[in-house]
């Protein structure tokens, strides 16, 4: 046996198609990590206040909780688990390449909104896809999945901030779907080719009435609704963050656009480093334990943030963050995926980020306003708020172990 089979339980081989779908991932959390890194010279090229920037990206999110509404039940009813994966990427692409090209808020509204369904039409089918084939080790495999986003949401605010240097914003956003092509090319490639009853895809799916049926009882679950909204209050902290650290660096520490994208690297490789390790021990102790642990850090990791002023120390406190927000995000996927039939795996992931959309909505807006009242120290400490809701909620879920 490998070294690889100990560590993770699987061959090479089944390893693959895990690292060719976290790569996907990690292409569609490239599209929206560039758009973040890219805010602060398009609203300046837009002229507009944090408010206004704030809700311009809560377009994404309004966007991608739409999306959720259509996404999952095709899922789960066409059974087109792949086709769905490369659709998602396509759209991404598209929209981040016409964004410097758009003439106008309106347009750039627009294309914002279809960034937004482009990530949430990526994970029913994805998250179900590696749920279903690989249910003995569903933890590592969405561990690698969010792996991928780690590595997307670390690399492409590197590549945008050094392009910045030397191209305009529109150039950039341009130049940066290309990868996201390439990726899209390589899923349909090799996983599309794939028999696809055996390898997690649903072939015909199933008949809708049977569908509406097992939705029903998943909706009824009083804990698969408690973890909805537990991971609602944890991605809205997640994106406020997102939305406000790069605002933070540019108008409160004036750092330059490489320093800043430094700094949006470093919230997630502790992620990088934390997230299969948690991913795998989840497996085997238990999701809620490695759940409540991450939270915990988190919540003092955001509110020491403020209180680090030169810009050293302040990447060191965000890869603190990082390490735990980010390691826990497949635990949280792997646990709801525990709790509801294989079958219904994209209704139910739907469902889950259907609840984090939804709250995700309302963070830029009201961060929005309370930056703009009581400056932008106050609304890290709102977010440390938000974290804090998110452990009480963890607490009172049952735990779940691999079976």
């Amino acid at each position: 046996m490998s070294i690889a089979e100990r560590l993770t339980g699987l061959s090479a081989r089944d390893n693959t198609p895990i690292a060719i779908v976290g790569l996907g991932h990690g292409a569609t959390h490239w599209v929206a990590a560039t758009f973040y890194l890219l805010l602060p010279s398009l609203s300046t090229t837009l002229g507009l206040d944090y408010a206004a920037t704030g809700l311009l990206v809560s377009i994404l999110h309004v966007s991608a909780f739409l999306a959720n509404f259509g996404s999952g039940p095709l899922t789960d009813v066409t059974g087109r688990r792949v086709a769905l994966q490369v659709l998602s990427l396509l759209l991404g692409a598209a929209a981040l390449a016409t964004l410097g090209l758009a003439a106008g808020l309106l347009a750039v509204a627009g294309l914002v909104a279809v960034i937004g369904v482009s990530n949430n039409l990526w994970h029913p089918p994805a998250i179900s896809y590696l749920s279903a084939r690989f249910p003995g080790q569903r933890g590592w495999a969405l561990s690698v999945h969010a792996l991928g986003a780690g590595l997307g949401d670390a690399i492409a605010p590197l590549a945008a901030g050094a392009l910045l240097a030397a191209l305009s914003w529109e150039g950039v956003a341009l130049y940066a779907s290309l990868p996201v092509l390439v990726v899209a090319a390589v899923i349909a490639l090799f996983l599309g080719r794939a028999p696809a009853a055996s390898h997690g895809d649903g072939g015909k799916g199933m008949d809708f009435a049977q569908y509406l049926s097992g939705l029903a009882a998943v909706v009824k679950d009083k804990a698969v609704l408690g973890l909805c909204l537990m991971s609602a209050f944890r991605s809205m902290t997640q994106n406020g963050l997102m939305v406000f650290l790069p605002l933070y660096l540019a108008h409160e520490m004036a750092v330059s656009p490489l320093i800043m994208g430094i700094a949006l690297a470093s919230l997630q490789v502790g992620g990088l480093i934390a997230t299969p390790i948690a991913g795998r021990l989840s497996d085997r102790v238990g999701r809620r334990q490695i759940v409540l642990a991450g939270l915990g850090v988190s919540t003092l990791a955001i509110a020491a943030l403020t209180l680090l002023g030169d810009e050293l120390s302040f990447i060191a406190g965000v890869s603190v963050l990082g390490f735990a927000l980010y390691a826990i995000r497949p635990v949280v996927h792997s646990w709801m995926m525990d709790l509801t039939p294989s079958h219904l795996g994209g209704s139910a992931t739907s469902l889950m980020f259907g609840a984090q959309t939804g709250l995700s909505i309302l963070a830029p807006v009201v961060g929005g306003i309370v930056a703009d009242a009581y400056g932008l120290v106050v609304t890290f400490y709102v977010l440390a708020g938000t974290m804090l809701i998110t452990n009480l909620l963890a607490w009172r879920l049952p735990d779940t172990k691999r079976a």
